[in-house]
């Protein structure tokens, strides 16, 4: 059985600062569930109540989308060397766009990253430790550079305009909220 508190603690802060990996999930009232990896470098720990990270372009925006319809957020690390352990973040979310007077203080906190299109932040309301005895033990390597490597080819303007043409809704065609990336 699962430990829970309604903050991080700083046993928690030290086991996310060592991850190089996390998963993201949401879902809207109806229609699909979206669970996506992330890395590079792109999870920062605001304080015990609050975490925030970089959503990189992609090829959909359903995090966004059901942010916006019912600010359902989960976050998920677990160990894959060391002791085991699975941390599960429950809250509420929002999206942070460039043009929002929050931006230039959340995106302070961050390494830039080309590609960047909006940061998600997280207002924990309950965290969850678990055993994670069945999670492998894998090696890190490296970070994929591909993402990075495409956005900066792309350039601003092509990013932009990638952005909008495919960003604005999800792949069950509801909108995320957003008229324009700019």
């Amino acid at each position: 059985m699962g430990k829970f508190s309604n903050t991080l603690t700083k046993k928690d802060i030290d086991f996310i600062a060592s991850q190089h990996i996390f998963f993201t999930a949401t879902a809207p009232f109806e229609g699909r569930i979206n669970v996506s990896p992330k890395g590079m470098n792109s999870f920062r720990v605001i304080n015990e109540n609050e975490v925030a990270y970089l959503d990189l372009t992609g090829s959909g925006n359903e995090s966004a989308s059901h942010i916006l319809e019912n600010k359902r957020l989960t976050i998920m690390m677990c160990a894959f060397e060391g002791k085991p352990n699975i941390l599960r973040m429950y809250g509420k979310g929002e999206v942070i766009l460039k043009k929002d007077a929050e931006w230039e203080d959340y995106f302070s906190k961050f390494n830039p990253i080309d590609g960047v299109r909006q940061i998600i932040k997280l207002k924990i309301e309950s965290v969850q430790n678990s055993c994670g005895m069945a999670v492998p033990f894998f090696d890190y390597n490296d970070e994929r550079r591909e993402l990075e490597n495409w956005a900066t080819q792309k350039g601003e303007p092509g990013l932009l305009d990638y952005q909008n043409k495919n960003n604005l809704k999800t792949i069950d065609d509801k909108s995320n909220g957003i008229t324009s990336y700019s």
